[in-house]
């Protein structure tokens, strides 16, 4: 009697950015905690030369011969996270061998967790099955896929806290020097994402909006290699020249980079307070100077606002929906849950996904 295929699990956690928005692509510092929610992968050999892919939130299973991978275009359909690590793992010069990958996500799509970068990561590291590439190179690649395949184009943020989170804490990444630290977080206080349950259309198209927004604004600064390198005071010397909007998107740039500063030397002495006022900050910036909330998101960070035991709330992620991060005194947390649930219930009718997030491991083989 034949043997059944030998099964192994991959896993790679989602993220949720405690403060540091829209400024990795902008290679500056950003503050992300990997998430105990990720994407699960089930690998195990297939018979013919090809990557068969199924998820338990999508239905159908795909099949793609190996030999086509090289050469494939994106889709448009979820699979594409796949294909495009499937292929920069290829221009690698790994020899893919056939397999079956079957796909579970605990973390919520289109939720601003990053489920992207999970599904991203978690693939590679079956479709490496046991092979060992630098975790750098892990989170460059899968960074790539979702540039160059996918057609995001995206900061290194997501996949580098899926790959490198740790227990415990956040990591301080820099975006230019692809380096960080561990930073950890105060005792006595839990980290609750709140999801809108919407995620507005707009979304994708403005997040190109911009980054070319970013870099219009840039080119004011001839010899700068990105906004990390403008000071508020340069901005300021050269605003009659920046038109409106670029110079509100280098202000909120410049102006979250020192808040992320601020955070860690804040989050270094306890000061919980100062953390979460820098919360409410990087929020109304995110809110009046990059135009990336939506009224959802306002309601219920101003709603957080309100209830005891929370000392700060903002959004997270890409924007325009998604979810709002909060820092809550433990004993507070089902308090907080319950007043916010029906406060965006009686408003929206909606019943807001609400997390309470453990700081976690990154990416890794778990059977």
């Amino acid at each position: 009697m034949a043997r059944p295929p030998r099964v192994k699990k991959w896993f790679a956690p989602g993220r949720v950015n405690l403060i540091g928005e829209h400024t990795d692509y902008n290679m500056g510092f950003v503050m992300p905690v990997a998430l105990d929610m990720g994407c699960t992968v089930r690998s195990s050999p297939a018979r013919r030369k090809v990557l068969h892919v199924s998820s338990k939130q999508f239905p159908g299973e795909m099949i793609f011969p190996l030999d086509v991978i090289p050469s494939m275009r994106r889709t448009g359909a979820w699979v594409d996270y796949v294909l495009g690590v499937a292929q920069q793992l290829v221009r690698l010069g790994v020899d893919l061998a056939p397999a079956k990958l079957e796909i579970d996500a605990s973390v919520p799509t289109g939720g601003g967790l990053s489920s992207s970068a999970a599904l991203e990561v978690s693939s590679a590291l079956a479709l490496l099955d046991g092979r060992t590439l630098p975790d750098l190179e892990i989170a460059r690649l899968c960074q790539r896929a979702e540039r160059e395949f996918v057609g995001m184009p995206c900061g290194i943020m997501d996949q580098y806290a899926s790959v490198f989170g740790a227990e415990h804490k956040a990591i301080l990444l820099d975006c230019r020097s692809i380096t960080h630290e561990y930073v950890p977080i105060p005792d006595g206080v839990e980290i609750v994402v709140a999801n809108t349950m919407v995620k507005h259309e707009l979304g994708s198209s403005a997040y190109r909006q911009r980054v070319a927004e970013c870099q219009e604004a840039l080119s004011h600064f001839p010899g700068r290699e990105s906004l990390r390198d403008v000071t508020l005071a340069d901005l300021e010397r050269a605003s009659r020249q920046i038109p409106e909007i670029p110079l509100a998107r280098a202000r909120h740039v410049i102006l979250e980079n020192q808040r992320v500063q601020d955070f860690l030397a804040a989050a270094r002495r306890n000061d919980l307070a100062a953390m979460g006022r820098l919360m409410v900050e990087s929020h109304r910036s995110l809110q009046h100077d990059y135009e990336v909330s939506c009224e959802e998101l306002d309601f219920l960070v101003d709603t957080a606002l309100t209830l005891d035991g929370v000392h700060g709330s903002r959004m997270t992620g890409g924007g325009f929906g998604g979810c709002t991060v909060s820092l809550v005194d433990r004993s507070a947390v089902d308090a907080f849950r319950e007043r916010l649930t029906t406060a965006y219930q009686q408003r929206y009718g909606l019943t807001p996904a609400i997390y309470t997030c453990t700081p976690s491991a990154g990416a890794r083989r778990i059977a």
